[in-house]
């Protein structure tokens, strides 16, 4: 079976279950960047199986979809000059 991506909002993040998700706290999520370097304000969660119905009408991704993104500005640090 393979992992399913599903980006969230920041203010999504209290609504997740996470014993229905691989990450296993708020604190060990992966945040997006902002531009200064600062966290952002999007995170995602992955899963297997059935959709949790906290993700329901989420956009999901595929694993090498979420690398293409993660790969992004907004998902990496700005390179120090």
């Amino acid at each position: 079976m393979s992992r399913t991506y599903v980006i969230i909002d920041q203010s999504d993040v209290s609504s997740v279950d996470f014993s229905q998700v691989f990450e296993t706290s708020a604190d060990t999520l992966r945040w997006s960047v902002n531009a200064d370097g600062s966290r952002g304000d999007k995170t995602f969660v992955k899963f297997e199986g059935d959709t949790p119905t906290f993700l329901d009408g989420k956009t999901q991704y595929t694993h090498s979809e979420i690398l293409t993104i993660l790969e992004g500005s907004e998902w990496s640090p700005p390179m120090p000059e």
